[in-house]
């Protein structure tokens, strides 16, 4: 299996990126690696660092899109970046799936405009797997589409459905609309005709309307948003975990005995921790793209893109994208008759 790697996207490029290709190839012997960027620049960092690129190809690309860059300056003046370049290898079939940590916005308008849609999905989206008390969930979309109408959050349950099923082992998954209230008619008209959808779709566990406030106790699987609300509801979680981070540390450090407990607690406490850290889950994927792309965290560290690789070999294994179009194609069939 060929992953293509953005060697240059993400805000600890490319020493992470290369320590976290080295990581992976050498955990997964079936995983080879093609890097896209400077090639000089990746093969001096690998040779300050240490760090082989034995089953790494490394495809030139002279430039990068930045943070700054619009997204759509990927289809434009920076048609030669590593990211542009990484998108095109994956369209020509170069490689099996692809894993970048750069831009959000410019992955997006990639993904869509280069690898193209599956046929029938309407817009694609960004889906991280998150923590809650009970284990993980999906949250479906977190930031790639801001305004939705309902036939395409229908579509994005169906898709985090396939997903949660087929690469985190979850045998029937619970779906929930993201909403103020459980009952049918709570929300606004976007999630009042959303559920009127969700409620008679027959491939599909839909449980009805989660509250955000139940969100971290667990009870579903997938969460349904549209990009807007979902963005503010990773961001929220997200600053939480690292306030209640923040607020046990200063507790464990505030005298000796308070350091002893937290010795005594250490294993259990580094558990917890892992379970909260992004790191640990590696990144999202765009579901609803042709071919696997995986968005890692822009922050991550080599272990971060680590995962990502992991995820995304584990996606390209389960055929998440085939069976992906048998669903959407068996609704669309269905909707017909």
């Amino acid at each position: 299996m060929k992953i293509i790697v953005d060697a240059f996207g993400g805000d600890n490029a490319p020493l992470e990126i290369i320590k976290g290709c080295a990581m992976a190839v050498e955990k997964f012997d079936d995983v080879d690696i093609i890097l896209t960027g400077d090639e000089q620049t990746i093969r001096k960092v690998a040779e300050e660092n240490d760090i082989s690129l034995d089953r790494m190809d490394i495809v030139h690309a002279p430039d990068v899109i930045t943070m700054e860059d619009h997204p759509t300056e990927l289809m434009k003046s920076k048609k030669n970046s590593s990211l542009a370049l990484a998108l095109r290898l994956l369209a020509d079939n170069e490689g099996d799936a692809m894993v970048g940590a750069g831009s959000t916005g410019a992955m997006l308008t990639g993904a869509t405009l280069i690898v193209k849609r599956i046929k029938g999905i309407k817009r694609p989206a960004l889906a991280p797997i998150m923590p809650n008390a009970t284990g993980m969930f999906m949250l479906i979309d977190c930031g790639a589409n801001a305004d939705c109408r309902p036939e395409m959050l229908v579509q994005f349950a169906h898709m985090g459905s396939v997903y949660m099923k087929n690469v985190m082992g979850v045998e029937n998954p619970r779906v929930g609309l993201a909403n103020i209230g459980t009952e049918e008619t709570k929300g606004d008209e976007l999630r009042k005709a959303t559920f009127a959808l969700l409620k008679d779709e027959p491939n599909l566990n839909f449980t009805g309307n989660f509250e955000t406030r139940d969100i971290a106790d667990g009870g579903v699987d997938v969460l349904v948003a549209d990009g807007f609300t979902g963005n503010i509801i990773l961001k929220t979680y997200e600053g939480v975990a690292s306030m209640l981070s923040g607020k046990f540390k200063g507790v464990f450090k505030k005298s000796l005995l308070n350091k002893l407990g937290a010795a005594v607690m250490l294993k259990d406490l580094n558990e917890i921790k892992k379970s909260m850290d992004h790191n640990e889950y590696g990144g999202a994927p765009f579901l609803g793209v042709k071919k696997p792309v995986f968005k890692a965290h822009g922050s991550g560290k080599a272990i971060t893109i680590c995962n990502a690789i992991r995820l995304t070999r584990e996606f390209v294994q389960s055929d998440v994208i085939g069976k992906i179009e048998a669903d959407i194609s068996g609704a669309a069939d269905k909707s017909e008759d």
